[in-house]
């Protein structure tokens, strides 16, 4: 009977250990995903939020795009996808994606700063009509 409660409470310990490493580790890697709106409602509750990544999904502004000479840097302004009137400047500092244009629908992490500027670290372009079939494409499955 002494093994089998050794074995238990050493049984016990790991499960434990490994708990805390599973649980520390989610919830450093965890990035909030918002839109425009929910990003700009939650600064303006809670100002410290500005110290948070978040991930926030929008459409690039159409004529906004533009590169700053001598640097990789890109600042385009993102609206939000049902509320067009909430925008915010985008500031990216490394190579674009190849699908990335002036009117492209995007997923950008990094953090909103206090000036209204977001920093983004990661920059993703959404581009359905690339992978979706045409209509006569369709119409050829169904016959």
């Amino acid at each position: 009977m002494k093994k089998n409660g050794r074995f238990m409470v050493g049984l016990v310990g790991v499960a434990a250990v490994v708990t805390y490493l599973i649980w520390t580790g989610v919830s450093e890697t965890m990035v909030y995903y918002m839109t425009p709106v929910e990003l700009v409602e939650r600064v303006s509750e809670d100002p410290t939020f500005h110290e948070v990544g978040v991930k926030v999904g929008g459409m690039v502004v159409q004529g906004t795009y533009a590169r700053v000479e001598g640097e990789l840097l890109h600042v385009f302004t993102v609206r939000d996808l049902v509320d067009e009137s909430v925008t915010f400047v985008v500031e990216y500092r490394d190579a674009l994606p190849d699908t990335f244009t002036d009117d492209v629908e995007v997923v950008i992490e990094g953090k909103l700063r206090a000036d209204g500027v977001f920093e983004a670290t990661t920059l993703l372009t959404k581009c359905g009509s690339r992978y979706e079939a045409s209509p006569e494409e369709l119409a050829g499955i169904d016959s």
